[in-house]
Parts: structure tokens; C-alpha cells; sequence
């Protein structure tokens, strides 16, 4: 990994040179960070890679937004969460460190969950501050938010967004089917859940997700439906308030959509074929349109990084295909909180018209965690060794320059109960003998099954086949790589 990381800073070094070129750049106060590009990732909640038309040319939803992004850039077919649930995956997104080295070993934060960042780590938006950055945060965090064992909504919301490098933030605690169903600007509550709303429809788990949320507190202001147009409509003012700053921009947008509750608006309600959670996907895609024209609005389209992605694959079952026809995870195996390929395979497209040539298709493996040692590549800064430990930078492949560097070789992934799978080039291991997902059932039904699963990607994409019997060599071999990898700064 460290060579990996001194790789990534040489080739930082020689992109800021390339930058001369740039025509498109944000005037800033320091001449000498003057071609750093405004960077917008947005970051869709359980969206599948089969959601995507450019991914998925039978998708029964229209991305035409989406498909034109990945036209204008790149397109990643090998990108995926380091977590098949939403929290660790947010924590290894800003941190570029795997969530189960955090005090989080498995599973997700509820609403009044404290802070899971720990005090004094860095994070993307400390690290791009630091370099002369404005960095806002808006949508849903689902990090923790406070100290102690629950958070205490009436008190400063610290630590939390401004303790971990944003300047600004705006957005809902958790998921928008968990209490309490409230604002947050900053440290401070916009108003107090002050009233109760109870159990609303039915979740995924039982054949549910349209307009289900739990039963809480809730604020006068709050109307789910509301939050998603409210957290854009935002997002494009701030977009727009930079056109006259004199620094570049960082802008972190976590969507609440399309997890469930499924609420697209009136104006997308039967644009899809594949019921509400395509038509709340199509909602998404329009969201991906309304940030690409607001950068245009404010003159600042080429020298801006926008990245789409997902905190992990689609909540989409056997049922639901056979109900609509659409793979949300195309052919592969599982969803939402599996280990399998079906739980953490996400869509990751990257547009930046100075740096990233057109119409590029990666197959390279690259995890979510990267974004923190691209962006320190991308400003010439050196994180200290305790920083973005599970990090590389994938800058050489997102602009296709030394391109053919593979940025990572290895990549780990845990499911919802902590289940770990290693990558190694195209092989896949599994260390247990099930989904390790929410319908895994109980640990007897797998006693006489073997307690590894070793899959061959490239030829087996739908981890259908397992072969541990036939390889154990590199069943060891990968078991030892993943122990060691376990133990490094843990």
C-alpha cells in the first residue's frame, strides 16, 4: 500500500505540471493552487450498477443524465463499496480507512448513533481545506452524530460535519426511514423533532420499501418526500455561490434516494418501468442533470471533477425481477448487505472535461475508499502515515495518463453482519460459508458446507461456481493476505 502511495504522489506531482494547460480554472488567493479543479462527488443511496443504462442497455429505468456524464468521462465496470451497507461505507468514503478498523465492526448507526470518525483523523474535507479548499457537506450524513452512547438532539451536534473539515453542512442525521426525521445545519438542529409519526408502510425485508420509514420523532418542517428536492435545490445554490470565490470548492452530496422510502415527485412518478424505485431512480438521474447544469450556470464546467457512485449495490430481490423485469444488480449474485458481488459492486462514473478524455470504459478494480488519496495526489499533499491507510489513487486511470499502472491489486469488502471478502486480481474470497447478508439464515443451515468461498470473476461473474477445492493454494494464499491486511492499523 505505501508503495502504491509513493506512486500516487509522483504522479501527482507531474499532473500539477500538466496543468498549465488547463483553460478553464477558479482564481485563488495562493497562485500556486490555482488549477486545483472544484470537486463534486455525489453519492446515490442503495443504487444498483444495473440501474444505469450505459451499464445496462436492458435497464428499465432512462439515466439519460447519467449516460451522458459517463459519455463525457469515464465509466468504472470493477468499482466497489468497501461495505454492502450505507454507515461504513460513508466513513471509509471521508476517511479512506475501512470502517471495521473504527469502533463500527459491523452493521449501521441509527438516528441517534454518536460520532463513528474518530477525534483528529483526517478526512477528504480536512485534507482538501488544508490545501485551500471551501468544503461543504449536504445530505445525509449517517456517520454519528455527538458523543457518548446516544446523541443528545438539543445539545451542539459536535463532534460531527465541522469537527472532520467541512465548513459548512446541511442535511438529515441517517437514512430517511430513521428517527429522528430532522434538519441539521452545521452543529445545530434547524428545528427540534417535536412531534411523532408512526410505522409508515412496509420495508424491503418483507416485500415493502414504497413510503415505509419507522415510527419517531419528527420536526414541524420535516416531509420526506421534501428532503431530496430540498437537499439539491441547496446543493445548486452553493454550486453557484462559488462561481465568485477565490478558492476551489469541495462539495460532498450523500443522496437519501433511492433508498426507501421510495418517494419519487409528481413529476417522476411512471417514468420508469420497474414501480416506485425506478421512478425515485429516475428522480436521482435528474439530480446528476440539475448539479452538471448549475456548474454550467456558474462558468466553472471544465475545471470541475464530478463523480457519481453509490454507498453500496441495489435492495432489489428475486422477486422484484420477477415483478419488473429489471436487474438492478445486473447477473450478479445477491443485494444490498451481501458479500456477494450483487451487494457491493457499485456504478462509479467520473466527468472532468480538462483532465478526463471522453467515452472511457475502466475495468480497472478501484473501491470507494480511494477518494482520499486521489484527492491528496490531485493537490501535491502528503498524508501522514496514520491518514487514508486503505487509500490508493486511481488519479493515473480517471485521467488515463500512466493509465496502465493498476491502481490496486487487492481490495476488501464486508457485508452486514461483518462477513469479509478479499479481491486478488480476478479472484474473489469469501472467509464464510454464506451471504453473510440480512436473508442469510441461521449459522446451522451451513454446518456441512465449506467454510470458504473462492470464485474466479472473470470467468464466473455470478460467483456460481466455488472452487476452493481446486485451488488451495490460493486459498491460502488469500486467507493469509486478508489476516495480514486485518491486522495493519487496526
Amino acid at each position: 500500500m505505501k508503495s502504491l502511495r509513493s506512486l500516487s504522489m509522483l504522479f501527482g506531482i507531474a499532473f500539477l505540471a500538466s496543468c498549465s494547460n488547463t483553460q478553464e480554472t477558479n482564481t485563488q488567493e495562493d497562485p500556486d493552487k490555482a488549477e486545483f479543479p472544484n470537486i463534486i462527488y455525489i453519492l446515490a443511496d442503495d443504487a444498483g450498477v444495473g440501474d444505469v443504462s450505459s451499464y445496462n442497455p436492458q435497464s428499465k429505468i432512462p439515466t439519460p443524465n447519467l449516460d451522458e456524464l459517463a459519455a463525457q468521462g469515464i465509466r468504472f465496470t470493477d468499482a466497489h463499496s468497501p461495505s454492502s451497507v450505507c454507515t461504513p461505507t460513508r466513513y471509509s468514503v471521508l476517511t479512506g480507512r475501512y470502517s471495521w478498523r473504527s469502533r463500527l465492526k459491523k452493521g449501521v448507526l441509527f438516528g441517534y448513533g454518536t460520532a463513528l470518525i474518530e477525534d483528529g483523523r483526517e478526512t477528504v474535507a480536512s485534507v482538501l481545506k488544508s490545501s485551500g479548499y471551501n468544503t461543504a457537506g449536504i445530505g445525509k450524513w449517517h456517520i454519528g452524530l455527538g458523543s457518548g452512547k446516544k446523541t443528545d438532539y438539543s445539545k451542539p451536534l459536535t463532534p460531527g460535519p465541522i469537527d472532520n473539515g467541512f465548513d459548512y453542512y446541511y442535511g438529515i442525521p441517517a437514512s430517511l426511514d430513521m428517527d429522528p426525521y430532522v434538519y441539521f445545519e452545521n452543529d445545530k438542529l434547524v428545528q427540534p423533532a417535536t412531534l411523532k409519526t408512526g410505522k409508515h408502510g412496509l420495508p424491503r425485508g418483507v416485500g415493502g420499501g414504497e413510503e415505509f420509514w419507522r415510527g419517531g420523532e419528527i420536526a414541524k418542517d420535516f416531509k420526506h418526500i421534501e428532503v431530496l428536492p430540498n437537499i439539491v435545490k441547496r446543493a445548486e445554490d452553493y454550486i453557484v455561490e462559488q462561481k465568485n470565490s477565490k478558492k476551489p470548492f469541495f462539495l460532498y452530496l450523500p443522496l437519501p434516494a433511492p433508498h426507501q422510502p421510495w418517494l419519487p415527485t409528481a413529476e417522476f412518478k411512471g417514468k420508469s418501468q420497474a414501480g416506485a424505485y425506478g421512478d425515485f431512480m429516475v428522480q436521482v438521474d435528474s439530480v446528476v442533470g440539475q448539479i452538471v447544469r448549475a456548474t454550467e450556470k456558474a462558468g466553472l464546467t471544465k475545471n470541475t471533477l464530478i463523480i457519481f457512485t453509490s454507498d453500496n449495490a441495489s435492495h432489489w430481490y428475486q422477486r422484484d425481477i420477477d415483478e419488473h423485469g429489471h436487474r438492478a444488480n445486473l447477473n450478479y449474485r445477491g443485494h444490498k448487505g451481501d458479500i456477494y458481488e450483487g451487494g457491493h459492486r457499485v456504478p462509479f462514473i467520473a466527468k472532468w472535461p480538462n483532465k478526463i478524455p471522453s467515452n472511457q470504459v475502466s475495468d480497472e478494480l478501484i473501491s470507494l475508499t480511494d477518494l482520499m488519496a486521489t484527492a491528496a495526489a490531485i493537490t501535491n499533499t502528503t498524508l501522514p502515515a496514520n491518514a487514508g491507510e486503505d487509500s490508493v489513487n486511481i488519479l493515473p486511470v480517471l485521467t488515463q495518463q500512466n493509465a496502465n499502472i493498476p491502481p490496486r491489486q487487492t481490495t476488501i469488502t464486508h457485508s452486514v453482519d461483518g462477513t469479509f471478502s478479499i479481491r486478488l486480481g480476478a479472484w474473489k474470497l469469501i472467509d464464510a460459508p454464506h451471504s453473510g447478508g440480512f436473508n442469510k439464515g441461521k449459522l446451522s443451515q451451513y454446518t456441512d458446507m465449506p467454510q470458504v468461498q473462492l470464485y474466479n470473476l472473470d470467468s464466473d461473474p455470478s460467483e456460481s461456481n466455488n472452487v476452493y477445492d481446486k485451488y488451495p493454494a490460493k486459498v491460502t494464499e488469500m486467507l493469509t493476505l486478508l489476516a495480514k491486511i486485518k491486522q495493519q492499523s487496526s
